[in-house]
């Protein structure tokens, strides 16, 4: 394997420093020790350099989608009612203690990790979350609820545009 395969895989392990490269904000050297890919400091900056070159723009999108909050979620039995779903586990209003944050709209996987990114930001902890059709759905603690709201409306401004979809390249 190459040292330009084995940077591109040590990057692709963390994703993050993809985001960095595709937005331009990368000091190479220091992720090539980051990295510690096995080869020359130099080769492997030159190596980022040239996939950052590579990659798409990095770019945001805003979402179209209506943000509520719903008190007092908490387990049930019967999932008919629940607001969230996961494995066993039914979430539906009631006497809980979390809140759940729902968003309606233009939401899809991509919409869910630029919330959770966000949250995490804002160190919101999160119980649970889903996305589904055209929702979207974080549990958060109680007393949390308002901060989530606010950082789930930010963040529905500018959810990144995963590269895929992303342009030709950046120069």
């Amino acid at each position: 394997m190459s040292l330009a395969e084995r940077t591109r895989g040590a990057v692709a392990e963390r994703p993050f420093l993809v985001d960095a490269l595709r937005a331009g904000v990368c000091n190479y050297t220091a992720t090539a020790r980051f990295l510690d890919v096995d080869g020359d400091e130099d080769a492997v900056a030159t190596a980022l350099r040239r996939y950052a070159a590579d990659l798409p723009a990095y770019e945001t999108a805003g979402r179209d989608a209506r943000v509520t909050m719903e008190s007092g979620l908490g387990r049930v039995d019967d999932p008919a009612d629940a607001l969230l779903v996961a494995g066993g586990t039914a979430l539906a209003p009631g006497e809980g203690l979390l809140t759940g944050v729902l968003a309606v709209g233009d939401v899809d996987a991509a919409t869910l990790a630029a919330v959770l990114r966000r949250l995490e930001s804002a160190d919101v902890s999160v119980e649970a979350a889903a996305t589904a059709g055209d929702a979207l759905v974080v549990a958060v603690p109680r007393r949390a609820g308002a901060d989530a709201v606010r950082t789930m409306e930010d963040a529905l401004t500018a959810v990144p545009v995963p590269s895929a979809e992303g342009g030709s390249g950046r120069r």
